[in-house]
């Protein structure tokens, strides 16, 4: 009987596949290729048991290091607003440009769907990526070639659990810290030159973000 039950499951699991795979195909002969549009419930379905299966169990059971201080906080806060910031926003909501336009977008990461992960499992996708995703691994190398420590990506860890609760304050603070592009530089430093008494013939221009 227990055989019989695991051959049925077997087939139902194998009917599933077969009608996600034929809904793709037909999905892609209708709109082709086109990552403008947000992944369909099926899709998000077997991306997320493919995340599920590319994390080793040793890596979901980790313990995170690194204690919860004000001080690791304050670490991570930087770290994320100069690395992490272009792609999740710094309140890891995912809502700016870059990571809208990612296929898939970049999740919110104050939801369920990663705040359920456990500490292991955040490290590993931090050092690891995540294939078919813009996320890429940040870990690995020697110590002066790896983008950061381990002790950082635990850090991280930290961070992304306080992102439910980041106040306006933190993000602020967060603003002033993320990569400025040339013409902001330029716009910057034409500010500062104005107000130490540069050459007033020309106002500095103020741009709307």
């Amino acid at each position: 009987m227990t055989r019989k039950l695991g051959l049925l499951l077997a087939g139902a699991l194998a009917a599933v596949g077969l009608i996600a795979l034929a809904a793709a195909v037909i999905l892609t002969r209708t709109h082709g290729l086109n990552t403008r549009e947000r992944p369909g419930p099926i899709e998000r379905w077997v991306a997320a048991r493919a995340r599920q299966m590319a994390l080793p169990q040793g890596a979901r059971d980790r313990p995170n290091p690194v204690p919860d201080s004000p001080e690791a906080l304050a670490d991570a806060r930087a770290h994320w607003a100069d690395h992490c910031a272009t792609c999740h926003a710094n309140d890891g909501s995912g809502n700016i440009d870059m990571g809208k336009r990612l296929y898939p977008p970049v999740p919110d990461m104050r939801l369920d769907t990663t705040q359920h992960l456990t500490d292991g499992e955040l490290f590993f996708i931090i050092e690891n990526g995540i294939r078919l995703t813009g996320m890429p691994g940040w870990g690995g190398g020697s110590a002066k070639t790896s983008v950061h420590a381990e002790e950082d990506s635990w850090k991280l860890v930290r961070f992304i659990r306080h992102l439910p609760r980041l106040t306006p304050e933190e993000e602020r603070e967060m603003q002033s810290l993320n990569p400025k592009s040339p013409d902001e530089l330029k716009e910057e430093q034409e500010e500062k030159d104005f107000l130490n008494g540069g050459d007033t013939d020309e106002q500095p221009k103020h741009h709307h973000h």
